[in-house]
């Protein structure tokens, strides 16, 4: 059976307000930490990092990775069935890729082991949840939800 796009989008964008606003929350409340840790790895990074133009492209990414995560629940859906399992595998998967691309943040002392382990599992949370909201909106017929 086909992917539905349509349903892919609307799911995606809904997963990507998830990420969003659970990104915004948790800068806010790791702020202090987090700017303190990348000025000391290089002085002005967290002005550059807080720039809009930086907050726009986080933004934006965390809608492509709402989508992706949606598309990706859809193409494993056949295989492993509908629902939240589905949602979780597919959560996991972009958590365990988070953790990879990420890693270097912390191996170059970007950021401290503790504050890497914070977001880590804050990520997990994020993904969980965004991917567990798409997919509840994904399917694979053209009606219904």
């Amino acid at each position: 059976m086909a992917m539905n796009i349509k349903k892919i989008v609307i799911g995606g964008v809904v997963a990507g307000v998830v990420l969003n606003a659970i990104d915004f929350i948790s800068n806010y409340a790791l702020a202090a930490r987090m700017q303190a840790e990348t000025e000391a790895f290089k002085p002005g990074l967290s002005a550059q990092m807080a720039s809009s133009s930086s907050m726009v492209s986080y933004i934006i990414m965390d809608f492509a990775l709402g989508i992706a995560l949606v598309w990706t629940y859809a193409a494993i859906r056949p295989r492993f069935g509908p629902g939240p399992r589905t949602a979780v595998f597919t959560a996991i998967l972009f958590w365990l890729l988070a953790l990879i691309f990420y890693s270097g943040y912390r191996q170059m002392g970007m950021m401290s082991p503790g504050l890497w382990w914070t977001l880590a599992f804050i990520g997990l949370v994020n993904f969980l949840l965004a991917s567990n909201a798409g997919a509840a909106l994904y399917s694979e017929e053209t009606g219904t939800a």
